[in-house]
């Protein structure tokens, strides 16, 4: 059973949210306690991140209440839930590539956080805004498109930032590198992971 456990399978992000490979829950914890990525813990489409120090705590309550949904490895002073997915804090060795300017990674680009108002949200309560309103000429850009919440988006209206008194958190630019996905799904208790993977509403170009 700790055998089994050890073998299973982790998604790996980069660091902009992009699924690159499938690791083994060993190489994971690894990287986790080295400090070279962080857990991720996936509710309704909502990401919080995890040190080791603080899955670990984690763990010992989900142990009591969720412990059917995750593969477990018992350490001499505890059992530690394998997580499904981690991040990386630094980019993997990725191919040179030009990154496609589309929604997910728009969204990667931007935390799924509004850049108006700074709160991370749910996918399903983001939108896209034009910095500069395609009714003032603004166009389909990195540098003009940004995540946006429903409630900031309908306060913004058809106006820029500066008409409607409001500041962007940060400059919208293009991301530098793109990982090729290439991996596979494991069982069913990593559903999960399809929310990194679904290319039909992500990867649709923006014109």
């Amino acid at each position: 059973m700790q055998a089994t456990a050890l073998n299973a399978q982790v998604l790996v992000l980069n660091k902009l949210w992009m699924a690159i490979r499938v690791v083994s829950a060993q190489r994971a914890f690894s990287m986790l306690y080295r400090d070279l990525a962080e857990a991720i813990d996936v509710d309704d489409a909502a990401y919080v991140g995890y040190d080791f120090k603080t899955w670990a705590e984690l763990g010992l309550r989900r142990a009591k209440f969720d412990g059917d949904s995750y593969d477990w490895v018992r350490t001499v002073r505890f059992d530690l839930a394998v997580p499904k997915v981690i991040r990386l804090f630094g980019y993997d060795r990725l191919p040179r590539q030009d990154v496609k300017l589309n929604r997910r990674n728009i969204f990667a680009r931007d935390r799924s956080v509004c850049q108006y108002c700074g709160k991370r949200c749910p996918t399903s309560e983001l939108s896209l805004d034009h910095v500069l309103p395609r009714s003032q000429g603004g166009q389909s850009s990195w540098a003009n498109l940004v995540c946006c919440c429903v409630a900031c988006n309908a306060r913004k209206g058809g106006r820029t930032p500066s008409e409607a008194r409001m500041t962007l958190v940060r400059a919208p630019l293009k991301p530098r590198r793109h990982p090729v996905i290439s991996l596979r799904l494991g069982s069913e208790r990593y559903a999960c992971w399809q929310q990194f993977l679904d290319n039909a509403y992500w990867s649709v170009e923006l014109k």
